[in-house]
């Protein structure tokens, strides 16, 4: 006997939310974490080796490239960070209460979920920041 309906509802009903954003953000920075310990253990296993090990290491990680890959590494860490401190906060509850579930309601976690992406970003670029100025003698 064939039936119409589908097993599940299908995608096309659900509305991309801010924290399905987050969620998914949540994980490939966690992803990119684990690869970025590679390029620590990298960066470990040069300083330990050799100079000219050391040079290899320095110079891709000062490249176009490594510069690229470090700022996302930076903001993934920073990401990643600022998403767990808001899940501890979210895990005591408030603003979940029968009167916050209202479909015409915006759940103050949604606001709250763009300043956790806003926040990681500015806090990589300060980090980055910093960094070039402290290379560039301009900090002490």
């Amino acid at each position: 006997m064939p039936t119409t309906r589908p097993l599940s509802p299908h995608l096309g009903i659900y509305r991309w939310r801010v924290n399905m954003l987050q969620s998914t953000l949540h994980r490939l920075t966690g992803l990119f974490l684990c690869l970025g310990a590679l390029l620590v253990t990298w960066g470990l296993i040069a300083a330990a080796s050799s100079g000219k090990a050391w040079d290899i290491f320095a110079a891709f990680c000062t490249s176009l490239g490594g510069l690229i890959l470090l700022f996302l590494w930076t903001w993934s860490l920073l990401f990643h960070l600022c998403n767990g401190i808001q899940h501890l906060v979210r895990d005591s509850g408030r603003g979940f209460g029968p009167p916050h579930r209202d479909r015409a309601f915006d759940p103050s976690y949604w606001k709250a979920g763009w300043i956790v992406i806003a926040i990681s970003v500015v806090l990589a670029v300060l980090v980055f920041v910093l960094l070039v100025l402290r290379m560039g003698g301009g900090a002490t």
